[in-house]
């Protein structure tokens, strides 16, 4: 397929990383300086717009962030923020700890993607992946709802709206760094050698 088939993206790196004891998104990862700008080359390759979901610019190259327009950290408030700072009728969505989510990943979400539906997820045989899914403007106010009622929970929000599952079964490529021993078993990762090759 041809480079830059799809529209915008966003990698979340707002979170806490407590259980990592530092910064996830600040650690170097597959030659880059830190792991969000690894995420952020990737996805540049396809996507004509990238932007970065945090509470503030922390990071050390060129990119567009957009900051939490709530004081609540969660996804949800990056979300609901997303679609009240951009003009955008849909965007994909990843976390920025999960570093194996791969292109191929990327295109089947889009190829099976119903466009009557509001969110597009991936499910592995971990669960449902909502930070690895295609988003609608048409769940704006369902996810506003949703924060008023203090209610942050992702699966709350994509059991209330139409949202369509698409199934994959290579688990390997949705882990996620949450501790220092994942993180040092990606950077050994054969499958970082065989995405950068």
């Amino acid at each position: 397929m041809n480079n830059k088939q799809f529209g915008s993206a966003i990698i979340f790196a707002g979170g806490k990383s407590s259980r990592m004891g530092q910064d996830k998104a600040l650690l170097p990862f597959g030659g880059y300086s830190t792991l969000a700008e690894y995420q952020y080359v990737k996805l540049s390759e396809i996507f004509d717009k990238v932007y970065i979901s945090a509470k503030s610019n922390k990071f050390d190259f060129d990119c567009s962030v957009i900051e939490d327009c709530y004081e609540e950290s969660s996804p949800l408030v990056g979300i609901v923020s997303i679609f009240e700072s951009l003009d955008i009728e849909e965007i994909f969505i990843l976390s920025v700890d999960a570093p194996f989510i791969d292109i191929e990943t990327i295109e089947k979400l889009y190829e099976n993607s119903i466009s009557s539906k509001d969110v597009i997820v991936a499910k592995s045989s971990f669960g449902v992946e909502p930070l690895c899914a295609i988003y609608r403007r048409t769940i704006l106010s369902k996810a506003k709802e949703l924060l008023e009622e203090n209610n942050h929970r992702l699966q709350a929000l994509l059991s209330s709206v139409e949202t369509q599952i698409v199934e994959f079964d290579r688990d390997e490529n949705f882990m996620n760094l949450n501790h220092p021993e994942e993180y040092q078993k990606a950077i050994n990762s054969p499958l970082l050698t065989s995405l950068q090759s």
